[in-house]
C-alpha cells in the first residue's frame, strides 16, 4: 500500500530531478553558446590577426579560461552548498551564469575598442566558469539526496540529460542564424542574439528552483549539528583519495572537447582547409546530443542494476578509441561518416561515463562535505581538459600532418587514465545514503537491495535510505 509519506517522497524525488534537469539545461545553454561562438566567430571579431593560427589559439584559449575559474568557484560555491544548502547555491549559480552570459551580447568588438574587447570577454568568461562550478555538484547532490534507494543512478542521470539538452539548445539557436543570415549580418550582430536570450534563462531558472525543498540528508545534518564550518578542509583531510580519483575520471571531458570545440574549429575554420559549412557542422553535436538524451536515463537505470563502475570503464575506453575515427572523418571531408562516428562516440559510448558520474561522484563522499568534495575535484579535472583545445591547435596547427592521429592519441591516453581511476574506486550503488563516503561501509545484501529497489520502482516506497 502506498503511504502518504511515500507519495510525498516520490513527489519530491521527481521535483528535484525536474529542477536539476531544467536548471542544468538552462545553465549549460549559457555555457555552451560561448563555446560555439569561440569556435565559429570569436577568432574574427575579438582576436583578429594576420596569422590565423594565432587567432584560433587565442579564441580557444578564452574558452579554457572559463574552466580556469572553475576550481575557484568550486571552493566558494561548494562551501556554500555544504553550509547553506543545495537549493541556495543552485539559485546563486543561475543568477551569476545568466547575467554574465547576457553581458557578452553587449560587448564591443576588437575593431571598435581594441584590446579592451578581449579583456572584457575574458572577465565575463571567468564569471561564467565560476558560476558553473557549483551547478553539477549541487544539482547532482540535490537529486541524489531526494532519490529513493536503488534509483539514485536513474534519477541523478537527469542532471546530465539536462546538460545535453542545453547543448542542443545552444547549437539549435546558432543553426538558423548561421544558415539563413548573411555572413556580414551574422558577424556584425546576429551572433549576439543567443547571448541576449539569457535574460529568459534567469527568469525561468529562478521560478523553477525556488519550488524545490532542501534535501532530507542535508536537513538531518543540520538537526544533528553536524553541518561543518570548513567542509573543504574536512573533504581534503578525509576524502583526498576519492577526490584524486574524481579528478582523473573528470578528464573524460576530453571527449566533448574533441567533439564540439577542437572538432568545430578543425572542420569550419578556413585556415585548416576542411571547409565544412558552419550550419552543416553544427548538426553533428546536435544529433549526438539528441541521441544522448535517450541513452542517458537508460544507462543511469542500468547502473542501478549492475553498478556504477562497469559503464564508466567501458564508456571511457571505447569513446577514446572512437575519437581517432571521428577526427579522421572530418579530415577526409566525409560529413555522413563524421555524423555517424559522432553518434557512436558522443551520443552512445561516452554516455557510459556521462550518465553515471552524477550519481557515482557524490556517492563517494559523505553528506557533510559532498558538494565541496565533488565540485573541487570534478572542476580541477575539467579545467585540465579545457586547456586542451588550445594545446590541440598548437601541436596540430593548420597545415600540419596527421592531425587526427596526433589529437586522437592524446584523447585516448587521457581516457585510459580516467578508466584506471574508476577501476580503483569502490562500488557504491548498494550502499545506504547515510553510509556514503565511508570506505568501510558494507553494501546491502543483493536480495534486500533488489527488494527495496522493486518497491521504489513500483512507487510503494520513495524514501531515501
Amino acid at each position: 500500500m502506498v503511504t502518504t509519506r511515500a507519495i510525498h517522497g516520490m513527489s519530491q524525488s521527481r521535483k528535484a530531478a525536474a529542477s536539476g534537469w531544467i536548471g542544468s539545461a538552462l545553465e549549460y545553454y549559457d555555457f555552451f553558446i560561448y563555446a560555439t561562438a569561440a569556435s565559429l566567430i570569436f577568432p574574427q571579431i575579438f582576436f583578429p590577426s594576420d596569422n590565423p593560427t594565432v587567432a584560433i589559439v587565442a579564441s580557444l584559449a578564452t574558452y579554457g579560461v572559463g574552466y580556469v575559474a572553475r576550481p575557484i568557484g568550486a571552493f566558494v560555491l561548494g562551501h556554500w552548498g555544504d553550509t547553506h544548502g543545495r537549493k541556495t547555491v543552485l539559485i546563486v549559480c543561475m543568477f551569476l551564469m545568466g547575467i554574465s552570459t547576457m553581458a557578452v551580447g553587449f560587448l564591443p568588438t576588437y575593431h571598435q575598442v581594441g584590446i579592451l574587447a578581449p579583456i572584457l570577454l575574458v572577465i565575463l568568461r571567468l564569471v561564467q566558469g565560476f558560476a558553473v562550478a557549483g551547478e553539477i555538484s549541487g544539482a547532482s547532490s540535490m537529486i541524489l539526496e531526494h532519490a529513493p534507494f536503488g534509483r539514485r543512478g536513474f534519477y541523478a542521470s537527469f542532471a546530465l540529460q539536462g546538460v545535453q539538452a542545453g547543448q542542443i539548445l545552444a547549437a539549435a539557436v546558432f543553426l538558423p542564424l548561421a544558415a539563413y543570415m548573411p555572413t556580414e549580418a551574422f558577424n556584425s550582430w546576429g551572433w549576439r542574439i543567443p547571448f541576449l536570450l539569457s535574460f529568459f534563462v534567469i527568469v525561468a531558472g529562478y521560478i523553477i528552483r525556488r519550488e524545490v525543498d532542501e534535501t532530507p540528508a542535508f536537513a538531518r545534518e543540520g538537526e544533528r549539528g553536524e553541518t561543518p564550518r570548513s567542509p573543504i578542509v574536512q573533504a581534503i583531510k578525509l576524502s583526498w583519495r576519492d577526490m584524486l580519483r574524481v579528478i582523473c575520471m573528470a578528464l573524460m571531458n576530453v571527449i566533448p572537447v574533441v567533439a564540439t570545440i577542437f572538432g568545430a574549429a578543425y572542420a569550419v575554420q578556413p585556415a585548416y582547409g576542411i571547409g565544412f559549412a558552419k550550419d552543416v557542422y553544427l548538426w553533428i553535436p546536435v544529433l549526438g546530443n539528441m541521441l544522448a538524451i535517450f541513452v542517458i536515463p537508460f544507462v543511469g537505470n542500468l547502473s542501478d542494476k549492475v553498478g556504477r563502475k562497469p559503464p564508466i570503464i567501458v564508456g571511457a575506453l571505447l569513446s577514446g578509441l572512437l575519437a581517432f575515427g571521428y577526427l579522421y572523418a572530418i579530415s577526409i571531408k566525409n560529413v555522413p561518416l563524421a555524423i555517424l562516428l559522432s553518434l557512436l562516440m558522443w551520443g552512445v559510448v561516452y554516455q557510459g561515463y556521462n550518465a553515471i558520474f552524477p550519481s557515482f561522484y557524490p556517492e563517494l563522499f559523505p553528506t557533510r562535505t559532498r558538494v565541496s568534495a565533488m565540485a573541487i575535484s570534478q572542476n580541477i579535472g575539467t579545467t585540465i581538459t579545457a586547456l586542451l583545445p588550445a594545446l590541440f591547435a598548437t601541436v596540430a596547427p593548420p597545415g600540419s600532418a596527421n592531425i587526427p592521429l596526433t589529437v586522437g592519441a592524446i584523447a585516448f591516453g587521457i581516457t585510459v587514465i580516467a578508466a584506471l581511476a574508476a577501476v580503483t574506486a569502490r562500488e557504491t550503488y548498494r550502499i545506504s545514503i547515510d553510509d556514503l563516503g565511508n570506505p568501510e561501509a558494507v553494501p546491502m545484501v543483493r536480495a534486500d537491495y533488489e527488494r527495496k529497489r522493486a518497491q521504489a520502482v513500483s512507487g510503494a516506497s520513495a524514501i531515501p535510505t
